[in-house]
């Protein structure tokens, strides 16, 4: 159907998602892709990025050298299984659901584990002694013994995925203002929900993560998952009204960026970077309002991880009338733009795992949803396969999975 039609759809047509994770935030993210603001010249320097000390001042960002940039694109986990995973929260992961879990891999085609190592409030979410990471942020013991945790993770094969949210994070907005956007009152701002952002052209924001991210490669993990790798949706509305240390590099550089940033770090470490991002970014040109573009985001990790929930579409996406009633055909539809948004990288298209549905979007409201099992599941995994995607993830953020799926199709 017509991108702008289809845009204005999805933003009116209802799809008001409770507060789940990263599953939330999605029509208001879309006024971003309906509305692209007029971006400021490109400066000279196509490195050029903001430094952490600010005013507005520019600094080169990390420019790998050419054999640098060669390795970003060799996969550093070549001997990774094909991904097939759950999303699990700290919580669970710290406490007695993990039993539960772990005998669900045990049982199924399930392989792998996308654990929140900092999550969606910005807790680091085990007991840290980095006294960087301390300072910056406000570790949590949700997981209590990490060490522990990753010794079962081995002992039952599982292939542990490090969670890291990136740029909503309210801890370390609260805690360094300097490093988010600030109200004209000198407050931080805060979206509807109640959080806060950190700035993206602050790279003392990246290396916090990145940071983060390598003490997760040293505990056992085997591939870093950035997710809310974008500014707060609708940011084209307030993002001359706020106070923050920016340039003049468009918000989709600046993203772009910092993933490129990221893997160079990360992939000396043997470990994968993987990125989530909107399912519909593949379907509509950037989201210039929130900084994510699909293909610059994706020319630079190793796996890319749309979220592609049949419930995020609303009437008449790849001629469904209602999306969340028929995972097979919304699936498939996601893919057949994914592929065609992906292919034109060639060797630099990244692996493609998407995140599925696990869960029942009761707040379509009656007739526009069904309540997801068996079926439901198997729907969405077999239009992956026919697509030619072997990979996916899971999202239930109670961590409460249907039982008796086949996972391979």
């Amino acid at each position: 159907m017509n991108i702008t039609w289809a845009l204005l759809m999805m933003a009116l047509g209802g799809v008001g998602v409770p507060n789940q994770g990263h599953e939330a935030d999605v029509a208001a993210a879309l006024q971003g892709a309906m509305n692209p603001p007029i971006v400021a010249q490109q400066t000279t320097n196509p490195d050029a990025a903001t430094s952490p000390n600010g005013g507005g001042t520019t600094a080169p960002s990390p420019s790998p050298s050419a054999t640098a940039e060669a390795a970003l694109h060799t996969d550093p986990q070549p001997d990774a299984p094909k991904v097939k995973g759950i999303y699990v929260t700290a919580y669970s992961a710290g406490g007695a659901r993990m039993e539960t879990l772990l005998a669900l891999l045990d049982k199924t085609e399930l392989n792998s584990m996308v654990i929140d190592i900092k999550d969606d409030a910005g807790y680091i979410t085990y007991k840290t002694d980095n006294a960087e990471l301390q300072q910056m942020g406000h570790p949590q013991p949700f997981i209590g013994d990490i060490n522990k945790l990753m010794t079962r993770l081995k002992e039952h094969d599982v292939y542990p995925i490090a969670r890291i949210v990136v740029f909503k994070d309210s801890v370390l907005a609260k805690k360094n203002k300097e490093l988010s956007f600030v109200n004209k009152d000198g407050s931080v701002w805060a979206n509807k929900g109640g959080d806060s952002f950190v700035n993206p052209y602050n790279e003392a924001v990246w290396k916090y993560n990145v940071d983060i991210a390598k003490e997760a490669v040293k505990l056992g993990f085997k591939e870093i998952q950035f997710d809310y790798v974008r500014f707060p949706e609708g940011f084209e509305k307030r993002a001359d009204t706020l106070k923050y240390t920016k340039s003049d590099r468009p918000r989709v550089e600046i993203i772009a960026d910092f993933v490129k940033y990221a893997k160079a770090e990360l992939a000396p470490l043997g470990v994968r970077t993987s990125v989530d991002i909107f399912g519909y970014a593949a379907s509509v040109p950037a989201a210039e309002g929130i900084g994510q573009d699909f293909v610059k985001i994706s020319k630079n990790v190793d796996v890319i991880s749309p979220m592609v929930y049949p419930s995020h579409y609303s009437t008449g996406w790849f001629d469904v009338k209602d999306p969340d009633k028929d995972p097979y055909a919304t699936i498939k539809g996601s893919m057949v733009d994914t592929h065609k948004k992906l292919n034109p990288l060639g060797s630099y298209k990244p692996v493609i795992r998407p995140w599925i549905q696990d869960f029942t979007a009761s707040w379509l409201g009656s007739g526009h949803y069904v309540k997801y099992g068996k079926k439901q599941v198997e729907d969405q995994i077999r239009a992956l396969k026919d697509e030619n995607i072997e990979e996916f993830l899971l999202w239930n953020a109670n961590n409460r999975y249907t039982s008796d799926v086949k996972y391979v199709q």
